[in-house]
């Protein structure tokens, strides 16, 4: 319970009725403008993967992965995906997709270790997208061109929400902020991550922030990433590292930052190496999907996430995202969101 937040006088702008029908208008509108946007065609996703293929994302590497025993398999392990990061790339290379375009799925995950609150649920839905790149794309120019035009897709998403409901307001400005986690360290340097994260989102209320996963100045990460997907050593023209980083939206209903997007340029050949070695997994080389990669067959990608369910609590300004899916809570939280006008599906 110490990650659930009591919003102040909140009162629903929607009921729940309104609110099944605004989470259909954002997901049907966002997903056809971000196909379009980014030129990704959907694809079908798995649900779990086979243990010991390297597919699934191991996220910050201590995360437990839901697994079950297949009977008609002799016992082999599945796993249920955490994300489609490693997944969606091979996706690439085995449906030949060009340079320039991509693909996008609904990825439905179990996340057993979430620490339960208003953002976080058992529970993760969201739009998993890869788009094969040209070797002189991996810049962090291009990383920002991607960004600026998935930013583009929030702000047209945001007036059709007005559109359809007047009464809630738009709240984005026109443009979101770059900044590197280095700069935004030296910036607020007596604060942790998060309060960096804080007061950076709510002074500017869209932010990208640069270099998610690689030691800072401080020797700290300002988060951990896996090390075999997104590229968060190699150096930019400004000699900072990280090719990837987060999308952050202040939440004006429970007054934080809310990650709605993690993404970044994926590890080529060398960096999936370096990485691995940084964080003493260099026996994953012999996995699956980094033989593909250490050999040649996945293309060089950019890609991310974005969160289905907080992109709906955001834009239809709920206070938790039980209000938009239907999930399992602990009963002192229900009971709590009772008494604060929380309607939980």
């Amino acid at each position: 319970m110490s990650y659930f937040i009591k919003p102040k006088n909140y009162k629903p702008i929607l009921d729940p009725q309104q609110t099944e029908l605004g989470i259909q208008k954002i997901k049907d509108f966002f997903q056809a403008n971000l196909s379009a946007e980014l030129r990704l065609r959907r694809v079908t996703a798995p649900l779990f993967v086979l243990r010991g293929t390297g597919l699934n994302d191991d996220l910050n590497g201590v995360e437990r992965p839901v697994n079950f025993a297949i009977k008609d398999m002799n016992d082999e392990y599945a796993e249920v995906v955490h994300s489609l990061a490693k997944w969606k790339r091979v996706t690439l290379a085995d449906y030949d997709v060009s340079e320039g375009f991509g693909i996008y799925t609904d990825m439905n995950a179990i996340r057993a270790d979430e620490e339960l609150g208003n953002i976080h649920s058992l529970y993760v839905d969201q739009w998993d997208w890869e788009r094969v790149i040209a070797k002189e794309d991996r810049n962090i120019d291009f990383l920002k061109k991607i960004v600026k035009r998935i930013y583009d897709t929030f702000l047209r998403t945001e007036y059709l929400v007005h559109e359809s409901f007047p009464e809630i307001k738009p709240c984005l400005p026109e443009e979101i902020v770059f900044i590197h986690s280095e700069e935004l360290r030296q910036l607020y340097p007596n604060l942790t991550p998060k309060e960096r994260e804080y007061e950076i989102t709510k002074k500017h209320k869209a932010v990208f922030i640069i270099g998610i996963g690689g030691k800072l100045g401080d020797g700290e990460s300002h988060d951990g990433r896996a090390p075999d997907y997104d590229d968060w050593t190699t150096t930019g023209e400004d000699g900072l590292p990280g090719l990837n980083g987060d999308i952050l939206l202040w939440n004006c209903v429970l007054e934080i930052p809310l990650e709605i997007s993690s993404m970044g340029i994926r590890v080529d050949k060398n960096s999936l190496q370096h990485q691995l070695k940084l964080t003493n997994k260099e026996d994953r080389l012999n996995l699956y999907f980094h033989q593909r990669l250490v050999n040649d067959t996945l293309p060089l990608s950019i890609g991310g996430g974005i969160g289905q369910s907080r992109l709906c609590m955001f834009f239809l300004r709920k206070a938790h995202i039980g209000e938009i899916q239907a999930s399992i809570w602990p009963e002192e939280m229900k009971e709590i969101c009772k008494k604060e006008n929380i309607h939980l599906i």
